[in-house]
């Protein structure tokens, strides 16, 4: 077992007052040394050795004079000599070395100074022997203990997964598959952790390899499954002639090693890359990172992205901080001076619980626990303070017991059950610093309660009490609807069983109904990562109706639209909010706020949060048929229907007026959402009723539509099969009969204004296009204004990351001003029409160039600025100032339209 901090400064002092001085200038520097790893409690001899040969840089033979592979470089010199060029001659042999061999530290000494180079971190320390027992925490590396300085996406955490990967590749080849080797890896995992971090004795497992197993791996198999077999028997139970260094184990316990699994066969090249992975200095590895990572091993496609597949733990903390984080913090704060009432709130922390009903590799329970752990020492300081702690045990209150998850896949679930177990060491060995005495969990008597199943047809009250249960978190998945398996719409069809449209939701909403379902007439708090989609578009209203009038759920707190990625090369970003809600009601809510989704967020403080996670009442959107104010209506375009034929690009309209010159009377420009913001040129037939005894002996367009008529006859849609008697006329004929306005319906959410543009009637606009019936201007106006777009960028839907515009949500509940004055009329048709005038300026420029806020003509920008302007004036005397308050007064006026 490791030394405490206390006990190794002690060691320090006596080692300072053996080999400080003159008298020791000549003395042999292997006692040095062996005295050197002594101070802190390790044996020098089985880890490091003397007079290791090496090749150098000019391939002449060199001989390190203390080398620990993969962690530790000495070089000794004589009293008085150059330091500097003894860490030269040190960084030489690094030539000679294989990569898994390359030290984290190199450590130059005469006796009289040590000078330390820490190679990851790029710093280096120097100090005299007599100062050595000041600076022990430099060297935690060699006791067992690690810095703390976790990155996303850490190397050493990639590498970890990576040669994880290789290893389950070899077994999967060998046909060790399925559970018996998800077991055995979990295992392996926990065993690389402790052997670096003081569960084990340091580098037990490592040497136990390399010494009683073959080099050609024959027997490493039989060796690991008695090794197994021993962590899970107690001391006192276990052969009186058991092999010495399997002896030297503890008892771990915990169920881990508990079920017997069949012996691995292994080969030289399996027993090296196990042998790797030991030479890894795996306290350095996050559990919270390195759990999805190990995970994503299991998948050659995720695989070739390693990084790509964990939360980042600044994101996880966005939720777990307002949820419960920064109000259990506060209340420290205001107790911490009153023992008894601190007394009171540490009793507190070790009765929450947790659940995480799609947990996955554990992340979001791990960064909780580690954060609940940091609160807890903070507690502990003030607490004891300077006193005498004998048993840390004693003092601790948090456990990994009070933690609980679902997941739908064996391997993660079993990933987080024990990445729980090494951060609850990690959180161990910090509280063992603060108090300077070692302390290890073992053998592991408490565990997490993660279960394997699927929490949408799970009883949560099976797994935890209700009474008990102090919060629930997580990122449910997210599988939109046309994303869904016929097992997930089944899931979601029992969830929500009468709800009406509940057919276009997320996946993830199961999760919201069944939790708001869980937790009535109870203090359980929940917070969801989620899809922006469901705070966005028509999935708001069929989602928050129910959840706000059925079962009476507040929302707390939110997160708005952010970017949810890490910096993994390769990774999609994810558009997502986060909605923490109760059945109970608080005063004081909040809303952070994105101006830039990569940004960072402001906190608004809010009265209440609706569904579309603004301050304003808890009113939802449903389909409306005619628009709620007295404008004019908004259709879609017109739908081809004809298998791709009647719609064509221009080297076919070509090749038709080649053969007869007088089809072009039948052929119009075509345009849907793609064409008409990127000037894309696309032709259809537009054949009306009384053309039809013009076009019998035209050959190209009879031709196109005899494939029309074949097409929908052998359509599977009886809809489609009478369309077949007319092959001439679009399936769905909504084209206006004059100019009207045209505005697509899927845009990018790059752009601060979605393109909207006015069409001859000539024009033929697909069914990726909505068109009014009209060119007024002031209409116009209003529709490409910051007002509009505010509103639309928090009800329209979404497809992919783009906006989807609805006419029956976004148009049809749109508040138009309320009796403006002629003179601001006027004013949004002078702008509207000069930056209509402005475009014909860039007659080369299509609407996408135009728009793209990194190109967008500067005289356009300020024309749009000025029309913005003039339509706030058309709601209020006041310009307003951002979109969240365009948005929440244009929800303020809905309430006022609909509850006249």
């Amino acid at each position: 077992m490791a030394l405490s901090w206390n006990e190794i400064k002690d060691r320090a002092l006596k080692f300072t007052k053996e080999w400080e001085g003159e008298s020791r200038e000549r003395a042999e520097k292997d006692s040095f040394w062996n005295d050197f790893f002594n101070v802190f409690g390790i044996s020098r001899r089985r880890l490091a050795t003397f007079e290791e040969p090496v090749k150098k840089l000019n391939n002449k033979q060199g001989f390190i004079d203390l080398f620990w592979k993969g962690r530790l470089l000495v070089e000794h010199k004589s009293k008085g000599k150059n330091l500097d060029a003894a860490f030269e001659q040190a960084i030489d042999y690094f030539h000679g070395m294989k990569e898994h061999e390359l030290p984290k530290y190199v450590l130059v000494s005469d006796f009289e100074k040590f000078k330390l180079y820490d190679l990851d971190d790029k710093k280096e320390y120097e100090f005299e022997i007599k100062d050595f027992h000041k600076n022990i925490k430099l060297f935690g590396f060699i006791a067992g203990y690690q810095k703390r300085t976790f990155k996303d996406e850490d190397p050493v955490n990639i590498k970890a997964a990576e040669l994880m990967g290789k290893l389950h590749d070899q077994l999967e080849e060998n046909g060790y598959e399925g559970h018996s080797l998800e077991v055995f890896l979990v295992r392996l995992l926990f065993c690389l952790f402790a052997d670096d971090t003081g569960i084990f004795e340091k580098d037990t497992f490592e040497e136990f390899i390399e010494v009683k197993t073959n080099e050609d791996g024959s027997d490493l198999g039989p060796w690991l499954a008695q090794y197994f077999q021993v962590l899970n028997t107690p001391t006192d139970k276990r052969l009186k002639n058991l092999d010495e260094h399997l002896a030297a184990f503890p008892y771990v316990n915990g169920k881990l090693f508990e079920e017997p699994l069949p012996i691995a066969a292994f080969n030289s090249r399996m027993r090296e890359i196990l042998l790797e992975c030991s030479l890894l200095n795996w306290g350095n590895i996050s559990p919270a990172i390195f759990g999805s990572m190990f995970q994503s091993v299991m998948n050659p496609k995720e695989r070739r992205n390693l990084g790509a597949h964990y939360t980042s733990e600044k994101n996880i903390l966005k939720l777990i901080k307002s949820l419960f984080l920064d109000e259990l913090q506060a209340e420290f704060r205001k107790v911490k001076s009153n023992k008894n009432k601190l007394r009171k709130f540490h009793q507190k922390l070790g009765t929450l619980k947790f659940l995480d009903p799609a947990c996955g590799c554990g992340n979001f329970l791990i960064i909780t626990y580690r954060e609940l752990r940091l609160l807890e020492l903070d507690v502990l300081k003030e607490l004891h303070g300077d006193q005498k702690v004998l048993d840390i045990n004693q003092i601790m209150y948090i456990d990994v017991d009070q933690f609980y998850g679902i997941e739908y896949d064996e391997f993660p679930a079993r990933i987080a059950e024990v990445a729980l177990w090494l951060m609850d060491h990690q959180m161990n060995i910090r509280t063992s610093e603060a108090f300077g005495l070692y302390y290890v969990r073992l053998p592991l008597r408490k565990s997490a309660t993660i279960i394997h199943g699927n929490a949408l047809r799970t009883n949560w009250e099976d797994i935890i009490s209700i009474e008990k249960l102090s919060y629930i978190l997580g990122n449910p998945p997210f599988y939109g609807k046309q994303y869904q398996t016929k097992e997930q719409k089944e899931e979601m069809a029992l969830v929500f069983q009468d709800v009406k449209g509940a057919g276009v939701l997320d996946y993830v909403t199961a999760w919201y109904l069944k939790a708001s379902k869980f937790i009535q007439e109870t203090d359980i708090k929940v917070g969801f990562v989620s899809t922006n989609s469901i705070a966005q578009g028509e999935q708001t209203g069929i989602l928050w109706n129910e959840l706000f009038n059925h079962y009476g759920i507040k929302i707390h707190f939110a997160h708005g639209t952010f970017n949810w990625s890490n910096e993994a090369r390769g990774k999609a970003a994810v558009h997502v909010v986060i909605i923490g809600f109760a059945n109970f009601d608080i005063k004081k809510k909040s809303i952070w706020s994105y101006e830039d989704i990569n940004g960072e967020p402001h906190q608004i403080q809010a009265k209440n949060i609706n569904g579309y996670l603004i301050n304003g009442q808890d009113v939802v959107l449903s389909k409306r048929k005619k628009p709620l104010c007295d404008v004019p209506y908004m259709n879609y375009g017109s739908m081809p229907n004809d298998g791709g034929n009647l719609v064509f690009n221009s080297n076919t309209k070509k090749a038709i007026l080649d053969r007869d010159k007088r089809a072009e009377k039948f052929i119009k420009k075509f345009v849907m959402g793609e064409e008409l913001i990127n000037d894309i040129e696309r032709w259809a037939l537009w054949i009306k009723e009384n053309d039809l005894k013009n076009i019998r002996d035209i050959k190209p367009i009879t031709e196109i539509l005899e494939i029309v008529k074949e097409k929908r006859s052998n359509s599977l849609r009886a809809a489609t099969n009478k369309l077949a008697l007319v092959p001439w006329r679009f399936g769905e004929v909504r084209q206006p009969s004059e100019s009207y306005i045209a505005l697509p319906r899927v845009s990018s959410m790059k752009r601060n204004y979605i393109p909207i543009t006015i069409l001859d009637s000539e024009v033929i606009s697909g069914d990726k296009v909505y068109t009014i019936g009209s060119t007024n201007i002031y209409i116009f106006g209003i529709l490409t204004s910051a007002m509009h777009m505010s509103w639309m960028r928090y009800t329209a839907g979404r497809m992919k990351s783009d906006f989807s515009y609805t006419n029956q949500i976004t148009y049809n509940n749109y508040p138009w001003p309320k009796k403006p004055s002629n003179k601001n009329k006027k004013a949004v048709e002078s702008k509207a029409q000069k930056v209509l005038d402005i475009r014909t300026k860039f007659p080369e420029s299509s609407l996408a160039d135009l728009y793209d806020p990194l190109t967008m003509p500067s005289t356009l920008v300020k024309a749009h600025q000025e029309l913005d302007r003039a339509v706030d004036l058309c709601y209020r005397p006041q310009v307003f100032t951002n979109e969240t308050a365009r948005v929440e007064y244009l929800f303020d006026l809905y309430n006022k339209y609909t509850n006249h």
